[in-house]
């Protein structure tokens, strides 16, 4: 029986303090599992550098120096967490590919569950976090109204504890690497809504072994926005709305101003004139700040730049540019 291959992406900025014990730790919980019922199953590991600032550039080539199985992908400059899972992804020639971060904070000793589940037939494994000890109180409280509030104005439904942290079969690692190439994306959101079938496996979340997290406010506000208008247009339309409301509060308040100058003869015009202006200025606001996310969104995708450019590769049989290429690359292949 020929053996089948299981293709890991690994994230990694500016990890120079977890590596080696990521590493080893991954190693060994992939050798018990050969051992195992999962022997049938050979490996490789895909680490892509997102531009990182310390050694983790050195210490990824004495890896790959070191062991044929390990590929490592440098980017020439930081691309992002979601870029860097989209590079492991081209290069992946497994038959599952699992994602995941270099901090263990996602245990590797997971990936035999989420075997088992693709040998049943599900093509899209999704973990979901059921205890998380380094996230705090702001963090969760956060990303429950993130999510409340998404759900609420899209109609594609997103779990709320999925994390970064999912595998895929090689159909849908070769739909992501045709379709979904948005410069704006949601790769967690691209996975939930793809399609086929998949299923949720819940897992605690451990606590960093070193370093931190490199997902400040901005960072994660910046991907709330990405994720919103990827995924849903109520956005756009929530000037109409405001708008109408707004309308009628108008004619509500002219005609109680009308009925208590009749009544009253007399009326203070300047809160009147106050009230509209306040009214109608929120109002433009609001449609110019949505209008101008989404122009946004279109200005970037309109320039067709690469969602990443490698700036160097080692151990990979293919030598690849940037995303581009892998888009061409891959098409000569499928002819």
């Amino acid at each position: 029986m020929s053996k089948k291959m299981l293709s890991i992406v690994i994230s990694v900025y500016n990890e120079e303090d977890v590596l080696k014990l990521f590493l080893k730790t991954i190693q060994e919980a992939l050798k018990k599992m050969q051992e195992k019922q999962f022997d049938i199953w050979d490996y490789e590991l895909i680490f892509v550098n997102d531009g990182s600032q310390d050694t983790s550039e050195r210490i990824l080539d004495e890896f790959a120096q070191k062991d044929t199985s390990i590929k490592v992908v440098h980017f020439s400059r930081n691309f992002g967490h979601e870029a860097a899972m989209i590079a492991g992804i081209d290069r992946a020639m497994g038959d599952f590919i699992i994602c995941m971060d270099a901090d263990l904070q996602n245990p590797p000793e997971e990936i035999p569950r989420m075997i088992a589940q693709y040998e049943l037939g599900y093509d899209v494994i999704l973990m979901a976090r059921k205890e998380n000890k380094d996230a705090g109180f702001r963090k969760n409280m956060t990303s429950k109204l993130f999510y409340g509030v998404f759900n609420a104005v899209s109609s594609v439904k997103f779990e709320q504890s999925v994390s970064d942290f999912f595998g895929i079969s090689q159909t849908v690692a070769k739909i992501l690497r045709s379709r979904y190439r948005e410069v704006n994306r949601y790769l967690r959101g691209y996975i939930q809504n793809i399609g086929f079938q998949r299923v949720i496996l819940e897992y605690k979340a451990k606590e960093r072994v070193g370093g931190h997290s490199k997902y400040s406010f901005h960072k994660l506000f910046n991907v709330a926005l990405d994720a919103l208008t990827c995924f849903s247009k109520t956005p756009l339309r929530a000037g109409l709305y405001v708008g109408g409301i707004s309308g009628v509060l108008s004619i509500g308040l002219l005609l109680y101003y009308g009925i208590s100058y009749w009544i009253h003869k007399e009326g203070n015009g300047m809160i009147l004139l106050c009230f509209f202006l306040f009214l109608f200025f929120t109002v433009l606001f609001l449609v110019l700040g949505i209008m101008g996310e989404y122009i946004g969104v279109l200005l970037e995708e309109v320039k067709d730049r690469p969602i990443y450019i490698v700036r160097e590769e080692r151990n990979q049989e293919e030598e690849f540019i940037d995303e581009k290429e892998v888009e061409r690359t891959r098409g000569e292949k499928s002819n």
